[in-house]
């Protein structure tokens, strides 16, 4: 199993990235998955995170991105998505994908949660 994330970069305030999460053995319509983020001396923190049983997707994100940033996904592709938008200095972390299989923890945003993990893309935000 590999998730291979990308999409990170240099970008502006009030700028906008798009993330990508790219699955290998492991089908993503068949787990929950979602974004972390962790900043230098601080803790890794939720982002966001999708998920869907059968035709019904559900999006959950930390309240400090809520509007700003969106979680997809493209099933053709096996891959997930971040589009952040309205980027702020405070952004500035290495973002994470992750896959968490079901049955699925109790909290969409506890990382203890997910089995796997993707190799982190760095986003910086430049004031």
């Amino acid at each position: 199993v590999q998730l291979q994330a990308s999409g990170g970069g240099l970008v502006q305030a009030g700028g906008s990235l798009r993330l990508s999460c790219a699955a290998s053995g492991l089908t993503f319509s068949n787990y929950r998955t979602g974004w972390f983020r962790q900043a230098p001396g601080k803790e890794r923190e939720s982002v966001a995170a999708i998920s869907w049983s059968g035709t019904i997707t559900t999006t959950y994100y930390a309240d400090s991105m809520k509007g700003r940033f969106t979680i997809s996904r493209d099933n053709a592709k096996n891959t997930v998505y971040l589009q952040m938008k309205s980027l702020k200095p405070e952004d500035t972390a290495v973002y994470y994908c992750a896959a968490d299989r079901p049955p699925y923890g109790s909290k969409w945003s506890e990382s203890n949660n997910y089995e796997n993990w993707g190799q982190g893309t760095q986003v910086t935000v430049s004031s």
